[in-house]
């Protein structure tokens, strides 16, 4: 046998001799059949230990890629499936449609002071009711008969949500119009399977949610950003070509403010007539905390023309995986037969255990408890920021879980200075698609105790004043 083995690399000489014959198996220097040289021969050879060969030699033959027989030697006995990922072969790729995003993955470790944006603390959840609507849901299961669930949804948990959109957001609809979901992103992206063609314009709010704008890119729309104002969405700077805008009517992500009656009214004027859906994401409109609650966009809808998508993420826990969307009449087939095609239908379960929840009155008891105690907090963190109004302005806002600062003066190596003082909340330059934008944090008071609220807010000061 000739071959060249470097013995090149880090690690002890019998893991680099191993991953030399490693590499000669899977670029075919070494045959299945081959015959080894002699452990003795090949250490004269290298230069190393004898014994280093023989321990690489019976690993090999552990693994099945030598054969040892008696009296003969030592055979290659076949070639290893995979190869280390340094010098595998790339293999199939995405399409030429699809580019690389980013993407939003696990939230990272919370640190001392919890002021992490559009998540809620797991504690709070009415886990007595919960148990007891999951056992009954379990019960109902035993019985159930059927084959499998429909792929819009439990009907029950659709009647349930049709009836609590009609009271808590003024949006009368029927259970048949509503679809259930594995969470508002799944919501898009069924919407974009059915309307977004390659080179599609998508108008999305200008600065605001990162993942809707990756998923419409990803399904090969051109995204243009639109700015916002004190009213909410710039309808006079949507382009022309634009076949679907992205919206956060009752409470802009992530600056906060609300869309006007106005402007509602001229987003929708703008559409009419044209073939262009508005895609309504009410990710935390429970939460309304000057006023009553703003009715959604869609109740204002004459023609069929906005999508309405919200979640159960806010009000009980993102880890559910459970949200909803209204369809418009004219999407209706195709999207249950997109929604067929992808995942088929969310849990059985879990729907009926949330149906049960609605039904009891307990979500709504929930539901009203939140918003006590997120009232309470947000008071008092805008009263804790308003000690320091050299540092920020807080940007005006009457609902959600969150707040928008804005700095006052640029500050440097802001990730850095929240690090060394273990706070979680994120830059809102994050959320423009330009460099350009608001200066600031936002500042979330979902997961974060009471009692940490000043002390965090002091120890945000003392980092940017650093």
């Amino acid at each position: 046998m000739q071959i060249h083995l470097p013995l090149n690399g880090t690690g002890t000489v019998p893991q680099r001799l191993y991953r030399d014959l490693r590499s000669a198996l899977a670029e075919g220097r070494l045959t299945p059949g081959e015959r080894l040289p002699p452990s003795r021969a090949l250490a004269a050879e290298l230069g190393i230990a004898r014994q280093a060969v023989v321990d690489t030699y019976e690993r090999l033959v552990a693994e099945g890629f030598f054969e040892a027989r008696r009296g003969a030697g030592t055979f290659v006995r076949r070639l290893p499936p995979v190869v280390d990922g340094e010098s595998a072969e790339p293999g199939v790729g995405p399409g030429r449609h699809w580019r690389p995003l980013s993407v939003w993955g696990d939230r990272e470790a919370p640190r001392r002071y919890n002021f992490a944006g559009g998540v809620t603390d797991r504690r709070l959840l009415p886990m007595t009711d919960w148990r007891r609507a999951v056992m009954r849901a379990l019960r109902e299961e035993a019985q159930d008969r059927t084959l499998q669930g429909e792929c819009q949804g439990y009907i029950g948990l659709r009647e349930g949500i049709s009836h609590y959109l009609g009271y808590s957001r003024g949006l009368p609809c029927a259970a048949g119009e509503v679809m259930v979901t594995q969470g508002a992103m799944q919501g898009m992206d069924l919407l974009s399977r059915v309307r977004i063609e390659p080179g599609a314009v998508v108008a999305v709010e200008e600065p605001g949610y990162p993942p809707a704008r990756w998923v419409f890119e990803s399904h090969g729309a051109r995204v243009v950003g639109v700015p916002v104002d004190e009213q909410g969405l710039c309808v006079d700077q949507v382009p022309e070509s634009a076949s679907m805008i992205y919206v956060t009517p009752s409470h802009q992500f992530p600056l906060g403010m609300p869309m006007t009656l106005e402007r509602r009214l001229q987003l929708l004027d703008f559409v009419h007539g044209r073939d262009v859906l508005i895609v309504e994401d009410d990710y935390d409109g429970e939460f309304r905390f000057d006023g009553r609650s703003l009715e959604a966009l869609k109740s204002l809808d004459r023609h069929q023309q906005v999508a309405y998508l919200g979640s159960f993420s806010k009000v009980l826990h993102a880890d559910l995986r459970l949200g909803y969307m209204i369809m418009p009449k004219g999407l209706q087939p195709a999207l249950r037969q997109a929604k067929s095609l992808t995942d088929g239908r969310a849990p059985n379960l879990m729907q009926k255990a949330l149906a049960n929840l609605i039904q009891e009155g307990a979500f709504a008891r929930h539901l009203r408890r939140m918003q006590r105690l997120y009232q309470r907090r947000r008071q008092r963190l805008l009263a804790a920021l308003a000690q320091r109004p050299d540092l920020w302005e807080c940007l005006p806002q009457v609902a959600g879980i969150h707040l928008a600062l804005a700095f006052r003066q640029s500050v440097d190596k802001l990730e850095a200075r929240l690090l060394g003082a273990g706070i979680n909340a994120e830059d809102l330059s994050d959320f423009h698609a330009s460099s350009e934008g608001t200066k600031g944090l936002l500042i979330g008071f979902g997961m974060i105790d009471d009692e940490d609220i000043e002390v965090g807010v002091r120890a945000l000061a003392r980092a940017l004043s650093a």
